[in-house]
């Protein structure tokens, strides 16, 4: 069909609400990549460090959960580019989404990875795994601030966010379990994203180096 204030016919990809949804694919599918990547590093250095080990047991639960779900919103996406296509099987991307649909179950279900997370692994030890990855987050933000100020900044106000979060959940937790758990998902949601995007800044940062028009 024709684009807004084009007169003639162009393809899909013209067309800003699909470059839209293309990109939120990207970032969401990239970035969970990024995630299980990044955690695999963790486990190599978590032999010898011991902050590695401490960021590694703190998003276990983040890294069985927040791509599950975040890649199928992606999935999400690509049905929807191809219009009623996209829920035929004209296109594989109908059956990937029944197919991926299982993985937010057979973790433990991503309920029971948020319990974890929230109930267990953000307050262990004083909060010391929170204040851990909030400190390795926080450094990339001071590091970067020159050369990627905007997404720096954006950064470390969700870095911010996460403490008090963190903070205000830990003190109900301690008053009333059954209310703070119950922001359980929403609260791995947030670590998720916020993960996610400290692993994007840290990519931008790289390309940035390697090549500055980047």
């Amino acid at each position: 069909g024709s684009a807004l204030g084009i007169k003639t016919q162009v393809p899909i990809i013209e067309h800003a609400d699909v470059r839209r949804q293309l990109l939120a694919q990207k970032a969401l599918s990239e970035g969970a990549l990024h995630l299980c990547f990044f955690a695999a590093s963790l486990v190599d250095a978590a032999k010898t460090d011991a902050e590695a080990a401490t960021l590694l047991e703190v998003l276990i639960p983040v890294v069985k959960a927040w791509p599950s779900e975040w890649a199928l919103e992606a999935n999400k996406w690509a049905i929807q580019v191809l219009g009623g296509y996209g829920y035929t099987r004209d296109y594989p991307v109908e059956r990937l989404y029944r197919d991926n649909r299982l993985n937010m179950i057979h973790e433990g279900t991503n309920g029971i990875q948020a319990l974890d997370l929230l109930g267990r692994k953000a307050v262990m030890k004083g909060g010391a795994a929170t204040k851990a990855l909030a400190t390795a987050m926080a450094r990339d933000v001071h590091m970067n601030a020159d050369i990627l100020p905007d997404l720096a900044a954006d950064l470390g106000a969700a870095v911010e966010r996460y403490g008090a979060t963190t903070a205000l959940l830990g003190k109900e937790l301690s008053q009333n379990p059954p209310r703070a758990l119950a922001n359980a998902h929403e609260y791995l949601n947030m670590v998720g994203h916020t993960v996610v995007a400290w692993l994007w800044l840290r990519e931008a940062a790289a390309a940035q180096k390697a090549q500055p028009s980047a």
